[in-house]
């Protein structure tokens, strides 16, 4: 039995932070998608000190970062072997669940109209708009509608979503969210089964001012089995969770959860809970701006600047790591925004592992499974991994 290595994970998943170079791209309709990549070009070269000093810049050959080598972290790119481009099947495999039967979408079609009569009969709600679309953008389209009539504006995306819209004024946030647990109830047949049902509540008084609110709540399909989060929790270590993991998992795993409003909020929680050495076991973060505002959007200036930002977070965060913790940055598929539609991209992600015990920092192989990233944790708390799918790297980090 080896020693305990670390007795503090932290993973921070920079949602949709794509590096491209994946041979299956075109199997989901993707031509060489590479969300940083062609940011970074975009944009005439990003400034991510940070995340330059951590070796980054070795993924590819970026305008504004530069290969750079540290001697505390170890870098190199993960190939996803789950048959999905989405959120829920990034995260699970990241967490070592292989998903080979994709999540039912709609994106072309809308539900079908079985499924809408009977929402309409179990809510007593008429629904309106049933297509795929921009959270914003339908809103701003149907919401005044939607907002005098009281009915539920039901959307969806290239993801395996079902999104039910409401304004708080003419649907209370908790009349929305008895209207998405039927939904979500209804799903569960095979033939309309999605990944997610997503409550998305708004305020405003017209088009012009509609905004969603943090009052968001996901109704997932729990995993099929065990994750990495399980066996970790099930030993008796804490699993902390910091924005939608909780709703990702559907709680499956996660001992505490902490909702963000974004990116800035949630790297603030992510440090105050570093800062307290009384818990050992694993932080799991989900950092959603950069998927959610600029990813789907194709805004690569906004997309840019969120890195940007968090390059400066990711500083601040540091500071308070020890050599008891080892911290993971990697993502969950990709966004580019340079890319055709509003649709995620299937891309390799990055990992990079920093500690300040680390001594070889260097560039590592590729590694045929984002779940690398639980079974390195489950290794390094000296567990077994069970089937859990991914090749630990706690061997090559000295």
């Amino acid at each position: 039995m080896n020693k305990l290595r670390f007795n503090r994970a932290i993973v921070i998943v920079m949602d949709s932070l794509g590096v491209g170079h994946d041979p299956r791209a075109k199997e989901f309709g993707d031509e060489n998608p590479n969300t940083l990549l062609h940011i970074d070009h975009q944009l005439n070269g990003l400034n991510v000190p940070n995340l330059e000093s951590l070796g980054l810049g070795h993924l590819d050959d970026y305008k504004g970062i530069e290969k750079k080598n540290n001697k505390h972290s170890y870098v190199l790119r993960l190939f996803e072997k789950s048959n999905g481009k989405d959120t829920m099947t990034g995260h699970w495999e990241l967490m070592g669940l292989e998903v080979e039967k994709p999540f039912k979408t709609f994106t072309d079609t809308g539900f079908p109209k079985e499924l809408i009569d009977e929402l309409e009969k179990r809510t007593g709600r008429k629904v309106i708009g049933n297509i795929a679309a921009s959270g914003t953008k339908i809103i701003e389209d149907l919401g005044e509608e939607q907002k005098r009539d009281g009915s539920l504006i039901v959307y969806t995306s290239a993801d395996s979503v079902l999104q039910i819209a409401a304004h708080e004024e003419s649907v209370s946030v908790e009349e929305l969210y008895r209207c998405c647990e039927i939904a979500r109830e209804l799903t569960m047949k095979d033939e309309w089964k999605v990944g997610r049902v997503i409550a998305r509540p708004f305020i405003g008084k017209d088009a012009s001012t509609f905004k969603r609110t943090p009052r968001r709540h996901d109704y997932a399909l729990s995993p099929f089995k065990d994750t990495a989060l399980d066996i970790l929790k099930n030993q008796g270590f804490n699993v902390i969770s910091v924005g939608k993991i909780y709703d990702i998992f559907n709680g499956k795993g996660i001992t505490s959860s902490n909702k963000t409003v974004n990116n800035d909020d949630g790297m603030d929680k992510t440090i105050e809970i570093c800062k307290d050495k009384s818990w050992n076991g694993l932080l799991f973060v989900n950092l959603v701006d950069f998927d959610m505002d600029f990813g789907h959007r194709r805004d690569v200036e906004g997309y840019g600047r969120a890195i940007e930002r968090f390059d400066e977070r990711l500083g601040e965060l540091l500071k308070h790591l020890d050599e008891d913790d080892f911290l993971m940055l990697t993502a969950d598929h990709g966004n580019d925004p340079t890319h055709k539609g509003t649709d995620h991209t299937r891309e390799t992600v990055p990992l990079i592992v920093y500690s300040p015990k680390f001594k070889e920092g260097r560039v590592l192989p590729p590694k045929k499974s984002f779940g690398t990233v639980g079974v390195t944790i489950i290794n390094n708390f000296n567990l077994s991994k069970n089937d859990l799918v991914g090749e630990s790297i706690l061997k090559d980090l000295k």
